[in-house]
């Protein structure tokens, strides 16, 4: 199963660092997202677009992650020309993650 089949994102740039949040659309997948979305399987899955530190933030109340990835967009969005490196595109390329 993808992770999009439990859960959605929202994304957002600030210089080199991409912050993304993981949503699950039921609150009681949210156990299933927090056992399974880790620091490590979401370095491994994005790889060499992360170059630097993955910290997750687990918000059980609203039933969600948010991961803070820095050094990953290239610069920054205005420095790079590796536009699928952006947030939104960061985004989608999660929710495309096996759980």
């Amino acid at each position: 199963m993808k992770l999009r089949e439990l859960a959605h994102s929202r994304t957002g740039d600030k210089g080199n660092t991409s912050n993304i949040s993981v949503i699950a659309y039921r609150t009681e997948d949210y156990t299933r997202l927090e056992a399974a979305v880790t620091v490590e399987r979401v370095r491994h899955h994005l790889g060499a677009l992360i170059q630097g530190e993955v910290v997750r933030y687990a918000l059980p109340g609203l039933g969600a992650l948010n991961f803070v990835l820095t050094r990953t967009l290239g610069g920054g969005v205005t420095r790079s020309l590796a536009l699928d490196a952006h947030g939104k595109c960061l985004s989608s390329a999660i929710l495309d993650l096996d759980i």
